[in-house]
């Protein structure tokens, strides 16, 4: 990378001129030619001036997971990392606060937040009284009032269907985990699954019997899931699932091994999070990566904008994400 001492010698000017006309230091008396000369011996050697971010300060992290939810998929706990590591080099103070505490932790006084996790209506009401600036990462419970950034997972799913379609599947079954609404403490249908079913109506594939589902995203449910779906179906289990999540990818890989199963030969498995243990599991699996660290570099983008910027439109951004195809499908 060029630095302005580069420049100054392939200018032929000093460091200091360089300094100041590339720093616009309206100060500084020089003829046109010498700003033009710097300026296109900078855009020669590609020369990029350091950007100096403002400190923004008084920043919450609401980390809204519990510490066996964080344990059971480690898709959260990369996202707690990239956050925290993120807001040092955006130049953000930000302290964590975890669900344990309450929501009455927050202090009144934030300048706004950058929230995970699942949020319940009295909570959303709560931040909308002490701060307009917020961004809620891989959801969207209010989407009236705070920015959002999550993968497209309907569109996953979507293509999930399609590429398993191709691949000759007609039998296709999901294994998931359930949304627990915090207003009613009831589970509910994940957007996978909802999306799975509408999708699978559409294209006259849907099996009832195919669907298993069941609290939590860990490996220990997958392999309960898996094993449900051997004994309940036998001979007749589908050629190919969709499972909502790696963690729940691993645990069906392991009853399906144990069982005799073979993968894919008999049993295809396509997954979502590309988690760093899937390229080591047998069989490697097929699953979409998704770029955590751009999901928390959006996020905080997308509160500097409202704070620095006083953005008061409201922005919904879904990422894309890759399908990386490993030796779980055929």
């Amino acid at each position: 990378m060029a630095t302005i001492k580069d420049i100054a010698e392939k200018a032929g000017y000093s460091i200091s001129t360089v300094s100041r006309v590339l720093n616009n230091d309206q100060s500084l008396s020089v003829p046109d030619e010498t700003r033009e000369k710097i300026y296109e011996v900078a855009e020669q050697l590609n020369y990029r001036k350091k950007t100096v971010r403002l400190l923004v300060k008084n920043i919450a992290f609401l980390y809204w997971l519990s510490d066996k939810e964080e344990l059971e998929d480690v898709y959260y706990k990369t996202m707690r990392i990239e956050i925290e590591k993120l807001a040092g080099i955006f130049n953000v103070e930000m302290l964590t606060y975890k669900i344990s505490g309450g929501i009455r932790q927050i202090p009144d006084n934030i300048e706004g937040f950058i929230a995970v996790g699942t949020f319940s209506d009295k909570e959303l009401a709560y931040l909308r009284s002490i701060t307009s600036n917020g961004v809620f990462i891989d959801s969207s419970p209010d989407p009236h009032h705070y920015d959002s950034v999550r993968p497209d997972l309907a569109q996953i799913t979507r293509t999930t269907i399609d590429f398993l379609v191709e691949k000759g599947h007609k039998e296709i079954g999901l294994i998931g985990g359930t949304y627990h609404n915090p207003n009613t403490d009831e589970d509910e249908r994940d957007l996978r699954e909802r999306v799975f079913r509408r999708y699978m109506e559409e294209k006259g594939l849907l099996k009832e019997e195919y669907i298993f589902s069941h609290r939590g995203f860990s490996v220990e449910n997958g392999y309960f899931l898996m094993n449900k779906a051997i004994e309940k179906l036998g001979d007749k289990l589908p050629t190919a699932f969709f499972v909502a999540a790696d963690p729940i990818a691993v645990g069906c890989l392991q009853a399906l091994n144990e069982q005799g199963i073979a993968i894919p030969n008999r049993v295809s498995v396509v997954s979502i999070n590309n988690i760093s243990v899937t390229k080591y599991v047998s069989p490697p699996l097929t699953t979409f990566h998704i770029d955590i660290r751009e999901l928390c570099k959006n996020a905080i983008e997308l509160l500097l904008e409202q704070i620095l910027e006083k953005r008061k439109l409201v922005k919904t951004l879904y990422l894309g994400s890759e399908l990386v195809v490993r030796k779980s499908t055929n």
